[in-house]
């Protein structure tokens, strides 16, 4: 599971830190902002690729739909055409309940260290 959760300390990010948050390549970012006209990363003189909040808030509904739910590229832009709320809110609720599933496996886990802590 990727871990796209970051502060919001920079107006801009880049390609690496993009790419490193998805655990995606640079390579996948640079095709799929060639496939999706909505991904457009601020680009400096020598063309090096910035990245602002509202290109990450795309690219987290782009990994959701093609590497969690397999879809293909034209079915995601497809479905991202159709229903574009739908995907957000979808995805903001698998989200949150990763979140909840993570927050729990630590509380097990700690549980489970004072249990054998105090032998039982």
């Amino acid at each position: 599971m990727p871990d796209y959760k970051f502060k919001r300390e920079k107006l801009f990010y880049s390609i690496k830190e993009v790419a490193d948050m998805f655990d995606v390549n640079q390579s996948l970012l640079r095709y799929w902002e060639k496939e999706f006209p909505t991904l457009q990363p601020v680009k400096t003189e020598k063309g090096t690729r910035q990245y602002r909040q509202e290109d990450i808030d795309e690219i987290r509904l782009i990994h959701y739909l093609v590497k969690e739910k397999g879809l293909t590229l034209p079915g995601a832009k497809q479905k991202l055409k159709e229903n574009r709320s739908d995907v957000v809110h979808t995805e903001e609720i698998i989200d949150r309940l990763k979140n909840i599933r993570a927050e729990l496996m630590k509380l097990k886990t700690e549980f489970d260290e004072l249990d054998e802590a105090y032998g039982k």
